[in-house]
């Protein structure tokens, strides 16, 4: 059989074909695995294509040989199977700073991952029209400014804005520049967070990365609060990525809601059993307006013992909410 110009990439396109279009349930003969490389202007004869799936499984791809109608090749396992992607696929849907398009692209990429017959069964799960997105196109480029600066511990500059009532974007401090020695990205309640050490607030602080715009690494270095900063610690104390002083409380809490604790502060935590049915707990939490809404939704069922000051807030914060509502 004559050789044809693609001949040297026979054992690449093969290995696409199987990748592509071989699964537990679509099996594809050798002969047929001959007529799709004719598809790419490739001769192949029964006894390569044997030999080319053996070098290929010497290089660590699963294909199997399995009956449906007649004998056939199909990739058996792959680096993601598909509940995994669809966990990928549904973590990028709901993220509110991946922007639509880009929720496209990245989940045509997940569906580059597995079989096409797979990839389906991926794309009839999408969906994106009417979802909350980020309009901010060079978040991408912000966070890969924002990773090479902590990688190097830089300081960085940047842009920061919020929306006016037109909806039109408005920059903070009139577009002057912040200058801030960043300590960790992370994702809070489907947004993407720079936490920071500003100087000029003396803290750590918190930014929207979708709201940020012109990222620069600086060649100054960043601060020794920002490089040693540990974010599962801090995770801890923060509720919705709101600051706030920080202040060690005891609570008692009943034993009805003692997973809504462990989720929110971790197994770590010390439990003293109070009574049958009760236990104190003492946290490190930062004092903002979402940890008093984390308390109000228990009611009765979590106590504030310590410290006074808040016992005595949380009650002015409920009298001004029922003033409200008896208005």
């Amino acid at each position: 059989m004559p050789k044809s110009a693609n001949q040297k990439q026979k054992i690449l396109y093969l290995m696409q074909i199987l990748l592509t279009q071989t699964d537990e349930k679509h099996m594809l003969s050798v002969g047929e695995l001959i007529t799709k490389l004719k598809e790419f202007d490739i001769n192949a004869e029964r006894k390569t294509i044997y030999d080319d799936i053996e070098t290929l499984r010497q290089f660590g791809i699963d294909i199997m040989m399995g009956k449906a109608k007649s004998y056939g090749y199909y990739v058996a396992a792959r680096d993601f199977e598909l509940p995994e992607l669809k966990l990928l696929a549904d973590a990028v849907q709901s993220s509110k700073f991946i922007t639509e398009r880009k929720t496209r692209q990245l989940i045509k990429k997940l569906e580059g991952l597995m079989s096409k017959h797979d990839a389906g069964k991926l794309r009839r799960q999408v969906y994106i029209q009417n979802r909350v997105k980020s309009m901010n196109e060079s978040i991408y480029y912000s966070v890969d400014a924002l990773h090479e600066a902590i990688s190097e511990d830089s300081k960085i500059s940047f842009k920061y804005s919020d929306f006016n009532i037109q909806k039109k974007q408005v920059f903070r401090k009139g577009g002057a520049p912040y200058i801030v020695s960043p300590a960790a990205l992370t994702w809070n309640e489907e947004n993407y967070y720079l936490i920071a050490y500003s100087e000029e607030r003396e803290g750590i602080t918190h930014y929207r990365v979708d709201r940020m715009s012109c990222v620069r690494k600086l060649a100054e270095p960043r601060c020794a609060a920002a490089a040693d900063f540990k974010l599962a610690e801090y995770s801890k104390k923060i509720f919705g990525m709101f600051g706030g002083e920080e202040t060690d409380v005891k609570l008692r809490v009943n034993n009805k809601i003692i997973g809504g604790v462990i989720d929110r502060f971790g197994k770590e935590i010390i439990m003293i059993p109070d009574g049958e049915n009760h236990f104190t707990v003492r946290v490190r939490v930062a004092l903002s307006p979402i940890f008093y809404g984390w308390l109000f939704q228990f009611g009765e069922l979590c106590e504030v013992l310590e410290p006074k000051s808040l016992k005595e807030d949380l009650i002015k914060r409920a009298k001004e909410f029922l003033s409200q509502l008896e208005k």
